[in-house]
């Protein structure tokens, strides 16, 4: 798996103090007042690169500061440089508005691993709130700041992080009017993206296995559409099954040993399950209405799609054990790609109404509807871990002589601090997925 090829392990909790309310970010707000957080220069070891420690500084600073939560304290503002394992003066920090502190140091083992020390300092309580050992190997040492960062991340916010996490895409490169499709990975931040499949078959709606060893996509190989899966340890792709009619839009569910498809018979769209185990196919929906675009509740006992049934596509819910299906959204407009979050809270969608594409979020009855994002054309939502984000993609509305432009973006539940997942120059991204934690 990923997570065993990255080697990173995490040592254990060294020390820490007692939570102190007035540190917690006001999450439900969208967090008007972000925390202060200072982030020391890592100190450094023996056989330590100085541009690892620098980079990994970086890219926890980014982190933090992409969530819209913090804010990084100015470097040339430190009134100190204190060494791990010294005592900061509180006093001076608290006179730059600092709340928190972070220190952190780099060595390196026998082995030629890297071991990353870090401490949390809460300035105005006067305590260490938080304290890391973890140990990875060199190539890994992005993502140990990611973990660090996530670490600070859970301390403060009481939720779950979502830096050392992937996303699964469509990369489209090309002309306009011939672009290439391609299965792509990369950290959830942007960096070290790579191709999954070829540039000569069609490909879309990738979607991670919950333990991260396998993603289902639709495939046009051999200009037949069907759902296939890759292994992501050995690369290897094969089809899901044969099940007489074209098949699409796959997701696992939350035990990873179905995966619900969309699949078409004598020309009606209905939801089927395929158990993995056995192969057997199991038929969820009925009548002669289109029904698409499945995603089961955490506990993988209900299942959201869209359908026109009511004679408009709308949002439903299916009840797996009793088969009733209950109808969620009445807005006006059309609505689609229903997304559960993680933490069963919220489900996502996308909304088509007035010539204008939306991204929100509703409650799992179908109330509270709220609008993230809206632009000409966006689609795909889909959830960081923790239920915190939405990733999706946004198309700019094409003009004559001009590409087309499709961006992935991440929105917070707020609706606040929208911002873009850089992608290399000419690639643009389409159907994220984000994946669960990797560890």
């Amino acid at each position: 798996m990923l997570k065993k090829l990255l080697s990173v392990f995490i040592l254990g909790v060294l020390m820490c103090g007692g939570a102190r309310a007035e540190l917690k970010v006001d999450i439900v707000a969208g967090a008007a007042q972000p925390i202060s957080i200072a982030v020391q220069k890592f100190e450094v070891g023996d056989g330590v690169r100085s541009k690892d420690a620098a980079m990994m500084r970086e890219v926890v600073e980014a982190d933090l500061k992409r969530t819209g939560l913090f804010h990084i304290v100015n470097h040339d503002a430190f009134p100190e440089y204190v060494k791990m394992h010294g005592m900061p003066n509180f006093k001076s920090w608290a006179a730059i508005k600092a709340q928190v502190l972070v220190q952190a140091k780099v060595v390196q083992l026998d082995g030629g691993q890297y071991q990353l020390d870090f401490f949390v300092w809460d300035v105005d309580g006067r305590e260490q709130i938080e304290a890391q050992s973890l140990v990875a190997t060199k190539k890994s040492a992005r993502r140990l700041a990611h973990i660090m960062a996530d670490a600070i991340y859970e301390r403060l916010t009481g939720e779950i992080g979502y830096f050392d996490t992937q996303i699964v895409f469509i990369a489209e490169t090309g002309p306009v009017h011939n672009r290439t499709k391609r299965l792509a990975i990369m950290d959830q931040d942007g960096y070290g993206m790579r191709y999954l499949s070829d540039k000569d078959t069609f490909v879309m709606s990738p979607h991670f296995s919950p333990n991260m060893q396998s993603i289902v996509f639709l495939s046009y190989y051999n200009d037949d559409p069907m759902v296939w899966s890759l292994d992501l340890d050995t690369g290897e792709q094969r089809r899901l099954g044969m099940f007489g009619g074209m098949n699409f839009a796959p997701r696992f569910s939350p035990d990873g040993t179905r995966v619900a498809i969309s699949l078409v018979k004598n020309g009606i769209t209905h939801l089927y399950e395929y158990n993995i185990e056995s192969k057997e196919l199991r038929q969820l929906t009925f009548g002669n209405s289109i029904n698409t675009s499945p995603s089961y509740s955490p506990d993988g006992k209900k299942m959201a799609f869209n359908s026109d049934r009511s004679g408009r596509q709308q949002i439903h819910v299916l009840d797996l054990e009793t088969g009733e299906v209950e109808r969620l959204t009445y807005g006006s407009g059309r609505y689609a790609t229903p997304a559960w979050s993680p933490d069963g809270q919220f489900i996502a969608f996308t909304k088509m109404a007035d010539d204008t594409f939306y991204v929100g979020i509703m409650d799992p009855r179908g109330r509270n509807e709220k609008i993230l994002a809206g632009g000409w054309f966006m689609e795909a939502p889909s959830w960081a871990p923790g239920s915190r984000r939405v990733v999706y993609y946004e198309t700019e509305r094409h003009i004559d002589g001009i590409e087309r432009i499709s961006h992935i973006r991440s929105v917070d539940i707020t609706g606040q601090n929208i911002y873009d997942i850089e992608l290399p120059d000419g690639v643009n991204g389409l159907e994220p997925t984000w994946s669960p934690k990797l560890l």
